[in-house]
């Protein structure tokens, strides 16, 4: 039998769960998290996140999968340490807070000598370049995971591509660790520098958002003049230059990555001249404005909002754009409550949570869906939602 490659995985988010779940088919993976609930949820062979696919896997693959708390058991002995901590963007600097990935990377140098320790996390570009430097190591790199909350094991079964940021022996391994894991033959992968790594991300990501805010102020502008934008977007997306996708209108890109990736990348940009990357930021907040116009017009007394996740699938509230409008309605002195079976409480952020479908439809007078649902068609002409095309 052949001896396993001992992978530990720090931070059990979409990115850490899922990567571990696709590495543990064939290697020794120990998830290390801080959170003793996360902990026993895999050792019980339970996923800690919303994924069909991870939930799967655990229940019905033969997985070489453990979690621990302890960075010691964790970092020791293992060939690669990825690092898959959450990394949100700081206002007041200006900047993502990489702190967690910072206190990993230099714990991983120093209790492991030999370990090529990958950065997942979304991080600045030439981050990466800046650890080496204070380390004084190489063996600190990044790679950037293309993931989907709700699918995000589905992604990397079957990835766009791969691209890992070095040229090292240990980096090609690492891809090809990834390509044995996945499903999907002749994967793309690419090895480059870490600091094009890092743009890889910020630029990829900065463009869906640049996508999903162009369809958003076509919707603005279609629903300004009685248009009917369903039409314009069909007509539009014919055109094989332009395609399908991310062409669905919402209340504003959300969720981990949009905002702050987009915010990031405009900060990395410093003195360098643009104003594309700047439009993007800005758009968000301006089709929130207009969105939340439109239902205050309605003249509502109780404006119920039908769930708080970004979308059918996953579990993620962060940033959702749907809480934007929330709070502009309620700044206008409007009663608001919220239908989210998700949360138990019976307050979320101090507004009132209804957790009786029933009971919500019956006191709302406009129910406000990012995403429509086969459980508020009986209610259809209480629903203020911009999904044309019915997907995420």
């Amino acid at each position: 039998m052949s001896i396993k490659t001992k992978i530990c995985i720090v931070g059990s988010g979409y990115v850490g769960m899922s990567l571990a779940v696709l590495l543990a088919q064939n290697n020794d993976v120990v998830v290390l998290d801080i959170d003793i609930d996360r902990v026993n949820s895999i050792n019980n062979n339970e996923s800690t996140v919303e994924d069909v696919d991870i939930q799967a896997f655990l229940a019905e693959k033969d997985l070489n999968l453990t979690a621990t708390s302890d960075k010691e058991t964790a970092y020791l002995d293992s060939k690669f340490i990825i690092v898959a901590t959450p990394t949100n963007y700081d206002p007041l600097k200006n900047r993502f807070d990489t702190q967690s990935v910072d206190g990993v990377v230099e714990d991983a140098l120093s209790i492991n000598k030999d370990a090529l320790v990958i950065i997942k996390s979304t991080i600045p570009v030439g981050h990466t370049r800046a650890l080496q430097e204070k380390f004084m190591t190489e063996r600190v790199i990044f790679s950037p995971e293309f993931l989907r909350e709700g699918s995000a094991l589905n992604d990397n079964l079957y990835p766009s591509r791969i691209i890992v940021g070095s040229h090292c022996n240990l980096g090609k391994e690492f891809s090809l660790l990834l390509q044995e894991a996945a499903i999907k033959n002749e994967i793309n992968c690419l090895l480059m520098d870490s600091s094009e790594a890092e743009a890889v991300k910020l630029f990829a990501n900065s463009y869906l958002a640049m996508r999903v805010a162009f369809f958003n102020e076509l919707d603005s502008y279609a629903l300004a003049f009685k248009l009917d934008a369903e039409s314009i977007i069909t007509g539009m997306c014919l055109d094989t230059r332009i395609g399908n996708g991310y062409n669905n209108p919402s209340f504003g890109y959300g969720g981990y990555c949009l905002p702050k990736d987009t915010k990031q990348l405009l900060a990395n940009y410093g003195e360098i001249p643009q104003t594309l990357i700047e439009a993007i930021v800005s758009s968000n907040s301006v089709r929130k404005d207009f969105i939340a116009k439109q239902i205050l017009a309605k003249n509502p007394n109780v404006v119920g909002f039908y769930r708080l996740v970004m979308k059918e699938g996953s579990d993620n509230f962060r940033s959702s754009a749907i809480q934007g409008i929330l709070k502009r309605i309620e700044d206008q002195g409007i009663d608001v409550i919220i239908y989210e079976p998700s949360v138990t409480t019976e307050y979320y952020l101090g507004t009132k949570l209804i957790n009786d479908l029933d009971e919500f439809k019956s006191i709302s007078d406009v129910i406000v869906a990012n995403r429509r649902s086969e459980e508020l068609l009986d209610v259809n002409d209480l629903i203020f939602s911009r999904d044309i095309f019915g997907d995420n």
